[in-house]
């Protein structure tokens, strides 16, 4: 438990060093600070500066939590309570942009143009948890992966990084599933063969001669065979399993 408390103000101090240089020096992030919940809240004009005013108190706590590590550890907690009083302004932030400005992104960790949802809500209440944590930090040595596993959480809960992981882990998955690649013949469905018969010629210049459902399907060589009585005959529909043409069914009336 020492362990747990003493890694939660490196991995506060990380992520707020993080957000603040963002804010600080992302100029794409400028530019979309008018289209932000925090516009609503302040008006464009004083975005930007509100924006500044934000990341420099981000960087001021993640100071506060880190300074402390290297001389008296009593200043641990101040600095903890710190975070905390700033992670609790995120999440009434989010609330009232959640509530006032549905449609608005919050900019808190770059620019993007997503609504406020789940993942905001979850990120800053992991950052109030943390702080509360920290609160207990002493002279115990940090966890290291444990610092690693809640950063890369962290940064899973930005919706603002997905571009730069989850969009690429996407396309990858795509490649390796290929979802839109031809079925195998056998998991071709009959319904989906039956949908391009019901539009093909070969079924509407025969289908006035039909006189019974479905009677036997088979597959070979590629073709799904539909077989349908035909008055005294029997019709034979071939439907090609791979492709869409409607033209390439054919039909057959068998004496």
């Amino acid at each position: 438990m020492h362990g747990i408390a003493a890694s939660q103000p490196f991995v506060i101090a990380v992520f707020l060093t993080w957000s603040g240089l963002l804010k600080l020096f992302s100029r794409r992030m400028r530019a979309q600070a008018g289209r932000t919940a925090l516009a609503r809240l302040l008006g464009a004009a004083r975005a930007i500066p509100a924006f500044r005013l934000v990341g420099l108190a981000e960087l001021a706590v993640a100071a506060a939590l880190l300074l402390p590590l290297a001389g008296p550890r009593a200043l641990i907690v101040p600095a903890a309570v710190a975070g905390a009083l700033l992670s609790a302004g995120f999440l009434a932030y989010l609330t009232y942009a959640r509530v006032a400005a549905p449609t608005s992104s919050c900019g808190c960790l770059g620019a993007h143009s997503r609504p406020i949802g789940v993942r905001g809500f979850t990120r800053a209440g992991l950052l109030l948890a943390a702080s509360l944590l920290a609160m207990g930090a002493g002279p115990y040595p940090p966890l290291p992966a444990l610092v690693l596993v809640e950063i890369a959480v962290l940064l899973a809960l930005s919706e603002e990084l997905d571009r730069h992981w989850l969009t690429p882990l996407r396309r990858l998955l795509v490649r390796l599933r290929r979802p839109l690649a031809m079925a195998a013949p056998q998991d071709v469905p009959l319904g989906t063969s039956l949908h391009l018969l019901y539009r093909s010629p070969a079924y509407c210049s025969a289908s006035a001669q039909l006189t019974s459902d479905i009677r036997d399907t088979w597959d070979e060589d590629g073709v799904r065979f539909v077989v349908y009585g035909a008055r005294e005959r029997t019709a034979v529909f071939a439907i090609p399993l791979a492709g869409n043409d409607p033209g390439a069914v054919k039909v057959a009336l068998v004496a």
